[in-house]
């Protein structure tokens, strides 16, 4: 197939190239870098002509609510009217566990529209919610470090290995479109800030975390609202497992 990821240069995009060209599939990449800019639409006709299917693992940079709704709004529609016009049958995006949930969060708010805009749109699709990854708790630690402190709060997920979001990207691209696809998260529940603390040991780190409900991740997201709902898809790669390959 001739499969076309958005995101291409992004750690999950990456991956889910390097996973589809593994199985023998002709890859696009979409990225701004590589002159396609999905704000714009600029260079993307030419990107996805004879294009099967698309698969969308772009992110957004930090913003408010606004802001990030109307990135993610822009693009997917780009991306959607672009797809449209080359018949693409396929339109696969990586979404999240818990954001229907959550209200306060502006990259949840983005990705809601993500999946609004999707739902309704011209091209068949498939939206696959995905739990947290497993470098998110250092991510997330590494945005408020100073002088070797850190706050991050203490939310309880089933985080998953990046590697097994880009299998399970690249399985869903080359089959039918599905709707909504069950929750997908990694074998074990863990606490965020016990995450970021050995994730750190093992990258040789000293930081001192705080745990605390102020900053992006409010108490709204507390207990079990970013675990996998019933019936979720259980990827096999622990977060000690993949810690191991980090040290």
């Amino acid at each position: 197939m001739r499969i076309a990821v958005a995101g291409a240069t992004g750690n999950i995009g990456a991956l889910t190239v390097a996973a589809l060209e593994g199985q023998g599939h002709e890859v696009v990449r979409v990225s701004r870098s590589l002159g396609v800019d999905l704000t714009t639409g600029e260079g993307l006709d030419a990107a996805l002509a004879g294009v099967d299917a698309v698969v969308d693992a772009t992110n957004a940079g930090p913003g408010d609510r606004d802001e990030t709704v109307a990135y993610f709004g822009t693009t997917t529609r780009n991306l959607l009217a672009a797809g449209e016009r080359a018949g693409v049958r396929h339109h696969v995006l990586l979404s999240i566990v818990g954001i229907h949930k959550v209200d306060g969060n502006a990259h949840y708010a983005g990705k809601r529209e993500q999946e609004r805009l999707i739902s309704e749109g011209p091209v068949p699709w498939t939206i696959v919610p995905f739990t947290q990854f497993h470098d998110f708790a250092a991510m997330v630690a590494s945005w408020t470090e100073q002088d070797g402190v850190a706050t991050v709060a203490p939310l309880l997920v089933q985080p998953i290995a990046p590697a097994d979001v880009a299998a399970v990207l690249a399985e869903v691209a080359t089959g039918e479109p599905g709707g909504y696809h069950p929750d997908v998260a990694g074998p074990e529940t863990q606490d965020l800030v016990d995450m970021a603390r050995r994730t750190n040991e093992a990258l040789g780190r000293t930081v001192r975390l705080v745990p605390t409900w102020a900053g992006p991740f409010g108490v709204q997201m507390a207990g079990e609202v970013l675990l996998p709902g019933e019936g979720a898809r259980i990827a096999p790669t622990t977060f000690e497992e993949w810690l191991a390959g980090q040290r």
